[in-house]
């Protein structure tokens, strides 16, 4: 019988499942092979030698080997486990948020570097740099959302061609900006502020390394981020758990 080759990958926990005996089913993502699926055996023994790789938000290097269908786990070396994460409940909650959105819009066995890229920056954020985590969370949804394929027009007034609009609003159905006074397409509109749309536009155009260099008052960050929701309702019909349990523990 033919060996099958190791693969060597480093990837971040999204999510595990308890399975049979001590064993984990894990969602991966990775740069080379986007969203991939591995059975950890034995991960949740205490001596299990790649029992701390196998924790939801761990990143790491594996050593990997695929029977079937199934990768299974060899070996496991931590990289980054963002304890920082793991003593505040409401900023772990957050980080098990950002997880459940980036799995939602990737594809599997697809490269994803941008998007392992964007989770793991974003993380760091929350982890290291003192960052807002609502500033974090709202900036993460857009861009996000853009690198699925959902960007929204906002370089100007969808119905006027106003390049500033007034008053500006967010149509999270239809996914373009325009003026409070211009008559809507139909969608659900929400209002942000000037300011929000600037920090929008930062958002979505930004270098990576730049995507928090911005900051906003309370009122226009609430209003971005509150339509940011609302456009990932819209476009991906679906709400999240996480999120849900998110905000139980902030509001």
């Amino acid at each position: 019988m033919a060996i099958e080759p190791h693969l060597v990958t480093r990837g971040i926990v999204l999510r595990d499942t308890d399975t049979r005996d001590a064993d984990k089913i894990l969602t991966l993502l990775t740069a080379e092979q986007g969203k991939i699926a591995v059975i950890a055996r034995g991960a949740r023994r205490r001596n299990c030698k790649f029992a701390a790789c196998a924790q939801p938000l761990a990143y790491s290097e594996w050593t990997l080997y695929k029977k079937g269908q199934w990768y299974y786990a060899n070996e496991g070396t931590t990289i980054e486990l963002f304890n920082g994460l793991r003593t505040e409940l409401d900023a772990m909650a957050l980080g098990f948020y950002l997880a459940e959105l980036t799995e939602t819009v990737i594809t599997e066995e697809a490269p994803q570097q941008e998007l392992l890229s964007l989770l793991l920056n974003g993380l760091y954020a929350l982890c290291y740099l003192d960052k807002d985590p609502a500033l974090v969370k709202t900036a993460f949804q857009w861009r996000l959302m853009a690198l699925a394929g959902f960007q929204p027009f906002v370089d100007g007034c969808a119905v006027c061609g106003a390049e500033e609009p007034a008053a500006p609003m967010l149509d999270v159905v239809h996914g373009v900006v325009r003026c409070g006074g211009c008559k809507s397409g139909g969608g659900l509109s929400l209002p942000l502020t000037a300011a929000g749309l600037a920090a929008l536009r930062h958002i979505l155009n930004a270098d990576g390394k730049k995507l928090y260099s911005f900051t906003l008052e309370p009122g226009a960050l609430r209003a971005l981020d509150h339509a940011g929701e609302a456009f990932i309702t819209a476009q991906l019909e679906r709400n999240f758990r996480t999120l849900d349990y998110y905000k139980s523990l902030i509001y």
